[in-house]
C-alpha cells in the first residue's frame, strides 16, 4: 500500500499533475518557467522551428538570458548570440535579457521574480537546480527537452526519490553555504545523489541567508542530484517581499513520515572552510590542510552563479580592504548581475577591489566555463568560487582549480597562496 505522506518534491509535482504522485512515477508536468541562455537556446530554437511550431506554448514562461559570451568574445559567439536575439525579437519575448539588463541567469531570474516557490522549472543548464532554494522543483535538461517544453508547455519526468540532509550545530566564522554543499559532496561523492532530490533542512539551514541557500542548491548537481530544494520560511518570504513576482507563490512542505531514500545528519560545529581539490568537487579537504600544503596560486576568481552575489562581494571587500593582491597573483571579480554590481559600487566595494589590485568584469559565466574573462594557461593554479573543477574546466588541461568560498578566495589572493581567512 502506497504511503500517503509526501515529500515537498512529490507535492509540487502532484499539484502540477492534478493528482497525488510519488517517487518513481513517470509523469508529464506543466512547466512554469523554461530558461535558456546564449549557448543552449540556439539548439532549442533549431528544433522548435524544425518541428513546424510557430508559437510558444507559454511565452511568459520562457526566459532567455544572454550570459555566457556576452558581450561577444569573437565572431562565432556573436553569430551564436544572434540566433537567440532574432528569435526573441520575432516572438516579442517579454523575458529576454541581453546587455541592457544583463546577469547570470541563476542570479538574475530570482532577482526579477521570475522563478517562485512551488514552480516546476527547467533550463538547458545543469545549474538550474539553483532555484530550488525558493522551494521550487528546478532542474537542468537538454536543449531538445527545452524545445519540447517551448512547443507544448510541458515535459516528462520521473519523480525523483529524495535524500533529506539535516544540518545541526553552529557554523564557525567564514564557513558558509558553499562549505556545507562541498562537505555533502565530499561525504557522498559526485554520484551519491544520482537522480535524487537533495532536500536541505535543519537548524543551520534555518539561519542561512538566501545567498547561501542559492549556493547550496546550485551545486546539488555536483553530487549527481536531479534537484536541490529548501522549504520556504521567513527568510525566503523576506527575499520575495520586494519582488515583482511573476505569479502567486505556492508553499509546500514535506510531511512528517514521508518516505526518503536516506536521511543524512551533519554536525557543522567543527567544520572548517572546505576546499575542493582538483579534479572533482568531491575531493574536499579542510582549508587547514590546504594551508599546510602551501599551494601558490596564479589566479583567484570570485563570481559565477554559485558565489557572485552581493554577500560574496561584501565578504571579499571586508578581507581585501586596505590590502593588496599578491604580486604574482591576479584577482578577477565578477558580480552576478548589474543590480549587484551597482549595489557594490554604491557601497564602495568596487573601489576596495580596484585599490587592492583586482579587476572587476561585467556579469558573465565566461571565466567559470573557460570561455573568456579569466582563462587559465598551462600549469596555472586557480582558487575559485565557481562550482566545477574538472580537467580543463577554466582553460588549459594542465591547469588546476580549487573550489572555495569567497572569504577563502579573497584571503588567498592577498597571500598569493591558499590561505585561511580566519588567520587574517
Amino acid at each position: 500500500m502506497q504511503n500517503s505522506k509526501q515529500t515537498i518534491t512529490e507535492k509540487i509535482f502532484s499539484e502540477h499533475v492534478g493528482r497525488e504522485v510519488f517517487a518513481g512515477e513517470i509523469i508529464e508536468s506543466d512547466i512554469d518557467m523554461v530558461i535558456g541562455n546564449d549557448i543552449t537556446t540556439p539548439i532549442s530554437i533549431k528544433q522548435f522551428e524544425r518541428s513546424g511550431a510557430t508559437k510558444l506554448a507559454n511565452p511568459d514562461g520562457f526566459s532567455v538570458v544572454m550570459d555566457h559570451y556576452i558581450p561577444a568574445k569573437d565572431i562565432l559567439s556573436a553569430n551564436q548570440a544572434k540566433i537567440s536575439r532574432d528569435f526573441a525579437y520575432k516572438h516579442d519575448l517579454k523575458n529576454y535579457f541581453d546587455e541592457k539588463d544583463m546577469g547570470i541567469e541563476h542570479a538574475l531570474l530570482p532577482e526579477k521574480g521570475l522563478v517562485i516557490p512551488g514552480d516546476v522549472i527547467i533550463g538547458a543548464d545543469s545549474h538550474t537546480c539553483t532555484h530550488g532554494a525558493l522551494g521550487a522543483f528546478s532542474t537542468g535538461m537538454g536543449s531538445t527537452d527545452l524545445a519540447y517544453a517551448m512547443i507544448t508547455g510541458k515535459n516528462w519526468f520521473k519523480v525523483p526519490e529524495s535524500i533529506k540532509v539535516i544540518f545541526k550545530g553552529k557554523l564557525d566564522k567564514h564557513v558558509y553555504g558553499k562549505d556545507l554543499i562541498l562537505e555533502i559532496i565530499r561525504q557522498i561523492g559526485v554520484d551519491g545523489a544520482l537522480y535524487k532530490a537533495l532536500e536541505f533542512s535543519g537548524e543551520v539551514i534555518e539561519g542561512l541567508s538566501m545567498d547561501d541557500r542559492f549556493s547550496m542548491c546550485n551545486m546539488a548537481i555536483e553530487a549527481g542530484a536531479k534537484s536541490g530544494i529548501i522549504a520556504v520560511d521567513e527568510i525566503t518570504k523576506e527575499f520575495l517581499k520586494d519582488k515583482n513576482l511573476r505569479d502567486k507563490p505556492k508553499f509546500f512542505y514535506s510531511d512528517e513520515g514521508a518516505k526518503y531514500d536516506k536521511i543524512l545528519e551533519i554536525d557543522v560545529t567543527n567544520l572548517d572552510p572546505v576546499i575542493a581539490y582538483p579534479f572533482l568537487p568531491s575531493n574536499g579537504k579542510s582549508v587547514r590542510q590546504a594551508v599546510r600544503d602551501d599551494l601558490a596560486i596564479d589566479q583567484a576568481f570570485i563570481g559565477s552563479c554559485t558565489n557572485g552575489r552581493l554577500s560574496d562581494l561584501r565578504i571579499a571587500a571586508q578581507i581585501l580592504k586596505g590590502k593588496k593582491v599578491a604580486r604574482k597573483t591576479r584577482l578577477i571579480i565578477t558580480p552576478a548581475t548589474q543590480k549587484i554590481a551597482r549595489a557594490a559600487e554604491k557601497e564602495g566595494l568596487i573601489d576596495i577591489f580596484i585599490e587592492a589590485g583586482a579587476v572587476v568584469s561585467n556579469p558573465t559565466c565566461g571565466a567559470c566555463l573557460g570561455g573568456y574573462m579569466g582563462i587559465l594557461g598551462a600549469n596555472e593554479r586557480c582558487i575559485s568560487t565557481t562550482n566545477r573543477n574538472f580537467v580543463g574546466r577554466m582553460g588549459d588541461r594542465t591547469s588546476e582549480i580549487y573550489l572555495a568560498n569567497s572569504a577563502v578566495v579573497a584571503a588567498s589572493a592577498i597571500a598569493g597562496k591558499i590561505a585561511d581567512p580566519r588567520d587574517l
